[in-house]
């Protein structure tokens, strides 16, 4: 069962852009896998807290992503 798992910062992704990272990234499977994996395809779209996550040793939070910090 091919699984993706998306962590996105949280309320940055409205209910279409969830839809799309789910109807694309099964596609992408199905092209890869064959017709046959779409149907036990899972896409996962967790979205993390503001500050919840870094990098380069660096907490990142929705006003630094957004140019505001």
């Amino acid at each position: 069962m091919p699984f993706a798992h998306f962590k996105v910062p949280a309320g940055t992704l409205g209910a279409e852009d969830k839809r799309k990272i789910v109807e694309r990234t099964t596609d992408l499977y199905a092209e890869i896998y064959g017709e046959r994996a779409r149907a036990t395809t899972v896409v996962l779209v967790d979205e993390v807290p503001d500050g919840g996550w870094g990098v380069a040793g660096q907490v990142l939070t929705a006003a630094l992503l957004n140019g505001d910090g």
